[in-house]
């Protein structure tokens, strides 16, 4: 008899921005179809936020500018993208998850940790995808693991809507020749300064002495990246709503701002709508910062700390027009963005 026990579960539902839109135009299906931007693939600065898994067989994908898919993939149905749509989706699927006797940690609009007790998470995670797509239409992959670490990349061999359990007995024999950026935490860059340290598999960074870590990457990095590849991870759900620290606003514009009294006026506008988006989540703000990109790509922040925590549009405009002000503007812009961060509750 299999015991019962504490299992996590990774949900990551498929193509999700892409599969809320054939959802809506189920023509499509079979189909490749990009979703970004205001949908035009010949405006300039913009990106794909998903593909379809036909796009993708193109060697199309997310953060691709829509230029480059467009010539990667001429047959392609180019869709806007439509956020609120995707928030409602969302808060469906979360709603369904958390009718389950588990606990449901939400990570965005498209993958949540569950973590649930159970003899068969197996059964536990076709459950959950046969309620999720009953429910929304939408298909999930599950990854089961004994901690996070291993649920996420559990989720990932799942794809598309199967079920994957990696945990502490099969891990060597699933990850130990694989690449350390097949690590969830570990990115192309560390995986490069790993690889010029003769560490170039997950089972050769597992072996290494973390004191030899700690001395290349820091006390705290080094070591972690060992425990990753020892498939070490968080094994508790966070069910506590999660409080946005701050908000932020930015524009990529399609042709360079140059103007000062036009690239005032932006910033200005992009502090009203900070300024909105606090009072809307009924939230004060203690600092702004200012974001600035220059052509081709050079990016610059700045940020104040506020004299009080307020929400007040003029207060923010007058803060955030304070901050640009440090900046030289010399160089064309292409992007301009505005942030503020939230007085925490308690």
């Amino acid at each position: 008899m299999v015991p019962t026990r504490d299992w996590i579960l990774h949900v990551d539902l498929d193509q999700f921005i892409a599969a809320v839109e054939l959802l809506r135009h189920p023509e499509l299906r079979g189909r490749p179809v990009v979703v970004g931007g205001d949908g035009d693939p010949t405006r300039p600065r913009t990106v794909a936020a998903t593909a379809t898994y036909e796009a993708r067989e193109h060697g199309v994908h997310s953060g691709m500018p829509l230029r480059t898919a467009l010539r990667r993939c001429p047959d392609a149905v180019f869709l806007p993208t439509d956020p609120p749509a995707y928030e409602a989706a969302s808060r469906r699927v979360m709603a369904i998850l958390r009718a389950f006797p588990v606990q449901v940690e939400i990570w965005g609009w498209d993958e949540a940790f569950i973590g649930g007790h159970t003899d068969d998470p197996e059964q536990l995670a076709a459950d959950i995808q046969r309620a999720v797509h009953a429910g929304t239409g939408l298909t999930c992959s599950v990854g089961i693991g004994d901690n996070k670490h291993q649920a996420k990349l559990a989720s990932a061999f799942a794809k598309p809507a199967g079920v994957y359990r990696l945990t502490s007995e099969n891990w060597a024999a699933v990850m130990n020749d694989r690449p350390t950026d097949a690590l969830w935490g570990i990115g192309g860059k560390i995986s490069k300064k790993l690889a010029d340290l003769g560490l170039h598999t997950v089972a050769q960074l597992a072996a290494a002495d973390p004191h030899d870590l700690a001395g290349h990457f820091g006390p705290t990095n080094g070591p972690w990246y060992r425990y990753l590849a020892l498939g070490k991870g968080e094994a508790e759900v966070v069910t506590t709503p999660w409080i946005a620290r701050g908000h932020s606003r930015e524009i990529t514009y399609r042709e360079d701002l140059t103007d000062p009294a036009e690239i005032r006026a932006q910033i200005a506008a992009l502090a009203q709508q900070v300024a909105t988006d606090a009072t809307e989540a009924g939230r004060l703000a203690i600092r702004v910062s200012v974001k600035v990109r220059f052509t081709p790509f050079l990016t610059r922040t700045r940020q104040s700390k506020l004299p009080s925590a307020t929400r007040d549009p003029a207060e923010l405009t007058r803060a955030a027009l304070t901050v640009l002000d440090r900046f030289e503007l010399t160089r064309p812009i292409r992007l301009l963005g505005v942030a503020v961060d939230y007085q925490m509750p308690g």
